[in-house]
């Protein structure tokens, strides 16, 4: 009788090869987008010299917005703030307005998507109301509120609450037929149905929405800002420096809005993993 040979374990001497291992994998996953945002610049800079062009080259924007790259939290009083109280105030009013188009969202899809006769009479208004640009509601907002804080609160709600609210009742029309007939034998109540079943099998076009449109509410506080004047966000800082012909300052904003952006679509990606089970990602 053969006696079956003991695997080695790992020691602490295969950890420098376990490391270099995931240093590699890392670096393949970097290289690439380096490599391309290294180009995009390349060409960008090539462009700048031609005769006659007029936007000015990454080298030029860097050397004209050095101090506000150096300096983000500076605050003078008033409008005048550096980049990280610009976007600072603008993340705040995107996460209240965000919150609202959320808890709406969710709470009327659902009411829609179990409700036949509901979807079909409010479908073609909301079809209707989401393809109204952000910008649009603006002058709505304004006259109706008759402040600037509420209408941009307003305009990302407004621009946020539809790819929530429609995606959720899709979510719940999709809820398989076997989970309503196993609900049903087992007499769940409305309560215990709405946790059990209904919630978690909507949960994946829930995430779907709320992803999408935390990038609306990102870009419906930019245009907001840009048209509201004398208020605090990075929307305003954009249109102050086209006032005052500081192209470069505003290329360095579009940066920020940019990775900004990212940063919340990454968020989002990431609270999905943490609440969805695998098999629903």
């Amino acid at each position: 009788m053969t006696l079956a040979r003991k695997q080695p374990t790992p020691t602490v001497f295969d950890l420098p090869l376990l490391a270099r291992f995931k240093v590699k994998e890392r670096l393949g996953d970097l290289i690439p987008p380096i490599i391309a945002i290294a180009i995009f610049l390349a060409l960008w800079q090539l462009f700048s010299w031609l005769p006659g062009a007029t936007l000015p080259g990454p080298i030029r924007v860097v050397q004209e917005t050095w101090t506000l790259i150096l300096y983000p939290f500076y605050d003078r009083g008033g409008t005048d703030k550096g980049l990280f109280w610009q976007i600072w105030a603008s993340l705040q009013r995107v996460a209240i307005g965000y919150t609202f188009a959320a808890l709406v969202g969710i709470s009327v899809g659902i009411w829609v998507g179990l409700n036949k006769t509901l979807s079909k009479a409010l479908d073609p208004l909301f079809q209707l109301l989401r393809t109204v640009p952000p910008l649009a509601w603006v002058p709505i907002a304004l006259a109706a509120l008759q402040q600037n804080q509420p209408a941009a609160l307003f305009v990302i709600f407004i621009t946020a609450v539809w790819p929530i609210l429609i995606n959720t009742a899709v979510g719940v029309r999709q809820i398989p037929q076997d989970y309503n007939n196993v609900a049903r034998v087992l007499r769940l109540s409305r309560k215990k149905y709405f946790f059990k079943v209904l919630f978690p099998a909507a949960l994946p076009y829930i995430f779907t929405g709320l992803r999408i449109s935390i990038g609306l509410a990102w870009l419906a506080i930019i245009a907001a800002e840009i048209v509201m004047s004398g208020i605090v966000g990075i929307g305003f800082f954009i249109w102050n420096a086209y006032q005052n012909s500081q192209v470069s300052e505003i290329i360095l904003a579009l940066v920020y809005i940019g990775f900004v952006g990212l940063l919340l679509d990454k968020f989002m990606a990431w609270l999905q993993t943490k609440i969805l089970p695998e098999e629903q990602r």
